[in-house]
């Protein structure tokens, strides 16, 4: 009966910062692996970058290397996703999901219950 939430986006411009949460609710959030996904205008789904149920592990998509940085508080139920120097490339509907299982891929079909998502716009 989980459920996930996402907070945090908005608009901003390029080189700028924006911190997304994915909050839970329900049983079982410290189970699974969770990934930050995104969605640009008319194409498909990508895997932005992903972390454990631990939190140990994570794995992330090579246009984020050395910009954003992922985290989750199992205690709150949140998993948080710090982007910095955005760039109007990184304009999409950033999606919070659970894994179907304990993994840590950006592979999109890889993961089963999604958020809603929410807006991220970066523009000057």
């Amino acid at each position: 009966q989980l459920q996930l939430v996402e907070s945090g986006g908005g608009l901003v411009q390029p080189g700028g910062s924006l911190a997304l949460s994915c909050s839970a609710s329900g049983d079982a959030f410290s189970d699974y692996a969770i990934g930050w996904l995104r969605q640009d205008a008319g194409k498909g789904r990508v895997g932005v970058w992903c972390i454990s149920n631990s939190g140990l592990n994570t794995n992330y998509a090579g246009f984020v290397k050395g910009r954003f940085t992922i985290s989750r508080d199992n205690a709150k139920k949140t998993v948080s996703l710090q982007m910095n120097d955005l760039s109007p490339e990184d304009t999409a509907v950033y999606f919070c999901a659970r894994a179907l299982g304990r993994t840590v891929v950006v592979d999109p079909d890889e993961y089963g219950l999604w958020g809603q998502g929410i807006q991220v716009t970066v523009s000057s």
